[in-house]
């Protein structure tokens, strides 16, 4: 019987994966990797066998990679150490004889110069380098990602960026995990690279019209240049490393970084990609 392994299951994207795997393979075949005992306990609670792993606990790996054939593994969320910890996993994973890894990078890897690409494409040539069969998946901006600040922005009545005209091509977080599971569930996928993202793009200002119709509420969008938006963030209260790749973020969205016309990320899940209205509409209740 085939064993499912996720990553960083715990996380906002790794729930979501999972629930979606129970409904393509067998519930006991699936294992949640994860670091406390919280975590394991609300799997348990779901029974989904779980794991205790650490990406920088390369023991740790080797041990609940053990018997694993397909692995899933989602990128750390320690920006700096995430290259590292990912060399960790794929030398577990070769030790322990894991037969596919798929692996979650970020969209237009090699070719946005987004300064959040650097260890993704570290990652990418390290699983080249493996030999480990697998696939990677480019994902774009969560819908989530613009549209929790939308609060502040209905208050001030502004939007900020520094995108200029970029476009955006996100989706919803339940999308890419839904894309992650099937390609972890499905065969077909070795050696694929998905670049993966809404089926429809966006610009900042027109976001901000979209969120003055659902909300009701006149939101323009105010773009500032990369140095200002971070100045404002860190105002904000982001600490200023953050800061700064959220802001390189936006102005390499406006280069084209963050939109794609693959539409691989529809095909993957079998229906067109939820839109930011509907994140919108959730997200404001």
């Amino acid at each position: 019987m085939t064993t499912y392994l996720v990553t960083g299951a715990s996380g906002q994207l790794g729930q979501r994966v999972v629930d979606h795997l129970r409904k393509l393979v067998p519930a006991e075949t699936i294992i949640a990797m994860v670091r406390s005992d919280s975590a394991q306990e609300a799997f348990d609670a779901t029974g989904v066998t779980t794991c205790k792993g650490d990406y920088d606990d390369l023991d740790s790996l080797r041990g609940a990679f053990d018997g694993v054939d397909r692995l899933l593994l989602i990128s750390s969320s320690e920006v700096g150490k995430r290259a590292e910890q990912h060399r960790n996993v794929l030398e577990a994973a070769k030790d322990a004889g894991v037969g596919f890894v798929a692996y979650t990078s970020i969209l237009n890897a090699d070719t946005g110069g987004m300064a959040l690409a650097k260890e993704h494409n570290a990652t990418e040539a390290a699983l080249r380098e493996s030999g480990l069969p697998h696939a990677i998946l480019r994902n774009g901006w969560y819908s989530e990602n613009i549209a929790g600040s939308a609060p502040q922005a209905l208050e001030m009545g502004q939007h900020f960026g520094a995108a200029r005209k970029g476009r955006f091509a996100t989706a919803s977080r339940q999308d890419f995990a839904e894309a992650a599971a099937v390609v972890l569930a499905g065969d077909g996928h070795e050696g694929k690279t998905y670049e993966l993202g809404g089926d429809t793009d966006f610009s900042l200002s027109d976001y901000a019209a979209l969120l003055s119709e659902v909300s009701g509420k006149p939101v323009t969008y105010v773009d500032l240049d990369e140095a200002s938006y971070t100045a404002a963030l860190v105002g904000a209260g982001l600490p200023e490393d953050f800061a700064a790749i959220l802001a390189d973020s936006d102005a390499r969205a406006a280069t084209g970084a963050l939109t794609t016309q693959s539409r691989d990320l529809s095909r993957l899940i079998g229906r067109p990609t939820t839109p930011m209205r509907d994140t919108l509409k959730t997200m404001l209740g």
